[in-house]
């Protein structure tokens, strides 16, 4: 389940509501593209800005329409270890495949408060759990250590690693063997971290070229890794694009662009400065994205 090219799906909006053919449309195109999996109410997806309602309202309707084509990893992290246990108990209830879990944000718990949160919700509730390790967002770093603890707990199947730090990756995939599955959060580390053992990505860039990074993967596994090499250099540029500001904007700025959503993102994240959106409009147009 934990393994391949699983996208960290947006979520489009229409007049301050979540618009719900877009985001249908949305997920039968990572379906029809091979993609093994979505996540919805993550990062990209805004959950910080989606009300509890709206945030299982999301995951449910992912579930209906992609259930058993697609796997549902539904985002359900809180800097609350209260309130993570009970949007994870929503999504195993309606019947989502797994959970991705961010480390608690603001709060700053030490290794062993990361340790005892994680630990916590996978004794209440009986679902896979992949940690979520993003210290450019939450203030805080789950050292590898701490996750080789975690790994030892039954339904902790894996690992989505965004730090940026292919040392302490490596490190975290050393630690944990085969108890955990190590999946990149940087679709510009993908291909690096499958070459050191990890098992997937959980990718921005494929809400918009989702069959190419799908094909990336396909390469890597059937030991054509300089087809998948290729891929990687050649999509690089479009990778860093998506992240000239602050996720989501650019690639919600792209899907727009490309007829695939409406453009509307919620405050406190605003539209792209002009220098910028000009430099995404120049790299989608170089990439044959849009006309």
């Amino acid at each position: 389940m934990f393994e391949g090219v699983t996208t960290a799906i947006i979520t489009p909006f229409k007049n301050g509501k979540i618009d719900e053919s877009a985001f249908e449309k949305l997920i039968d195109i990572q379906i029809e593209n091979n993609a093994n999996g979505i996540v919805p109410c993550g990062t990209t997806g805004e959950s910080a800005t989606l009300s509890l309602e709206e945030h299982e309202y999301v995951i449910e309707l992912a579930i209906r329409r992609g259930k058993n084509k697609i796997n549902i990893i539904a985002g359900t992290g809180s800097n609350s270890t209260n309130d993570a246990i009970r949007l994870t108990m929503h999504a195993k209830n309606a019947g989502a495949d797994g959970a991705l879990i961010i480390t608690p944000y603001y709060n700053k718990p030490t290794q062993d408060g990361l340790y005892r949160h994680f630990k916590t919700i996978a004794e209440n509730v009986d679902i896979p759990i992949i940690l979520y390790n993003v210290p450019g967002r939450t203030g805080v770093n789950m050292l590898p250590e701490t996750v080789a603890r975690l790994s030892e707990i039954p339904n902790i199947a894996g690992i989505k690693e965004a730090s940026g730090d292919v040392s302490q990756i490596s490190e975290i995939i050393r630690l944990c063997g085969n108890n955990l599955n190590v999946i990149s959060g940087d679709d510009a580390l993908f291909f690096p971290i499958l070459a050191l053992g990890g098992k997937g990505v959980i990718s921005v860039i494929a809400n918009i070229i989702p069959g190419k990074i799908a094909e990336l993967y396909d390469s890597f596994m059937k030991n054509k890794y300089d087809k998948a090499r290729s891929i990687h250099y050649e999509f690089l540029p479009l990778m860093k694009s998506m992240f000239i500001e602050s996720n989501p904007i650019p690639v919600k700025t792209a899907a727009s662009l490309m007829g695939l959503c409406d453009f509307e993102i919620r405050l406190p994240l605003c539209n792209m400065k002009k220098e910028n959106y000009n430099s995404l409009l120049k790299t989608l147009k170089e990439y044959k994205l849009i006309k």
